[in-house]
């Protein structure tokens, strides 16, 4: 579990209630408004011997769950695994601890660093705004590379993510460590000059049809003093209605694994799908509002809103599946099936759950709850359900109960 408890009435992130310590709180799930409280604003380097708390955050084992849900969502280990590397604004509306003004988003916020594999989040680390954003990546980026290679010695992992993120810290770790790249660059005078043909080429194209265009460009590049070599470059030479947009990538891949185009548009491109998912935690489920006082604070709220992230995806990956929701965004199946009415009935042997006879969403929510009701441990992870997939589905299970 998450969380080191001691005298405390109700468990926090405890699904079951079957880790409770006292007889009186078995069965108790979920922690109320004194307990979240407590956790918030215990000290930092508080233990089970300090004075001053109630209850306190295991960090590693917080990391631990994500991995072991995004591990266990798979019956086999896949040939290839994409790790998606993004940052983003958390706005600030106080005087929190490490708030800094941010030149690119034009407000006082956090930096938080997010890693998905895919639709799963595997990191959410709350930094302050006044850094690089590659900043601690490396380190997050290890961790989760190597509890993946524990589990799946043979994957291909690939790292992507914007120029932010195209530092030469982090290619060095990824050539050294046998991971593949594909980062952005951000544009200068030199690359311009390189590509300056294909954006004259790009601009006759869109001259011609009046659609966007796009010529791409494979060449070594290597910066004056930054990177320690020459490596591979492409860059994409487009021009749109507001004139030319040049960008370009740096791809550990080499050409034998695809051309320019294909690398730019079917490796690189794809990452903007990883934005929506920041966007339907920070929306749908309270990610940018870290309005407590402390930094460590703030990194449980998020922390919060992640697991929530986490079920939602659960919920649409498992419960949702064949379904016409099957890739619907968390508020969409937040509005359609969770924040529904109904009347709970309970007798000796049964919970009665009465929805009104013209609610559209009936048949959906059936199937839902059968598709929760029929998994088994073949199913999850042949032969073993582990802990966390456990929880996850008994809080869904739960919330599709109580939601009623």
């Amino acid at each position: 579990m998450f969380l080191r408890t001691q005298r405390t009435s109700r468990a926090a992130v405890d699904p079951t209630g079957k880790d409770r310590l006292r007889d009186r709180d078995q069965g108790k799930a979920l922690a109320g408004k004194s307990t979240l409280n407590r956790l918030a604003l215990t000290p930092v380097r508080a233990h089970k011997n300090s004075r001053y708390k109630k209850i306190t955050v295991d960090r590693h084992a917080v990391d631990e769950f994500f991995m072991t849900v995004f591990l266990d969502a798979y019956s086999q280990a896949p040939s290839e695994i994409m790790l998606d590397l993004d940052a983003t604004d958390a706005p600030l509306h106080g005087h929190q601890a490490g708030r800094f003004f941010h030149g690119y988003y034009k407000h006082y916020c956090y930096l938080p660093l997010y890693i998905f594999g895919g639709e799963p989040l595997l990191c959410a680390r709350l930094r302050p705004s006044d850094i690089d954003a590659c900043v601690g990546s490396v380190k997050e980026v290890d961790r989760i590379v190597s509890s993946l290679r524990i589990r799946w010695p043979n994957t291909r992992i690939l790292l992507r993510g914007d120029s932010g993120f195209c530092r030469e810290h982090l290619r060095l770790w990824c050539e050294l460590n046998h991971v593949d790249y594909v980062l952005g660059l951000a544009k200068n005078e030199r690359l311009k000059r390189e590509i300056s043909a294909e954006l004259e080429q790009a601009k006759n194209l869109f001259g011609q049809t009046n659609q966007a265009a796009g010529v791409f460009k494979d060449f070594p590049y290597q910066t004056l003093k930054s990177w320690s070599r020459s490596r591979r470059v492409i860059g994409k030479a487009a021009y749109l209605d507001k004139g030319e947009n040049p960008r370009v990538v740096v791809p550990s891949l080499s050409c034998d694994e695809g051309d320019a185009r294909r690398l730019y548009e079917q490796r690189y491109g794809a990452r903007g799908d990883m934005e929506n998912r920041i966007k339907e935690q920070q929306r749908w489920l309270l990610a940018d509002r870290p309005s407590w006082a402390t930094m460590r604070a703030n990194q449980l709220r998020l922390w919060f809103s992640s697991v929530a992230y986490t079920l939602m995806e659960a919920l649409r990956r498992l419960g949702l599946k064949g379904t016409k929701l099957a890739k619907a965004q968390c508020g969409t199946i937040r509005l359609k099936l969770l924040k529904i009415g109904a009347q709970v009935r309970v007798t000796v042997r049964k919970v009665w759950v009465s929805f009104s006879e013209s609610s559209p969403y009936q048949p959906l929510f059936r199937q839902v709850y059968d598709n929760l009701a029929g998994l088994s441990p073949v199913r999850l992870r042949y032969g073993r359900l582990s802990k966390a997939c456990q929880a996850i589905v008994a809080t869904i299970a739960a919330t599709l109960v109580r939601s009623c």
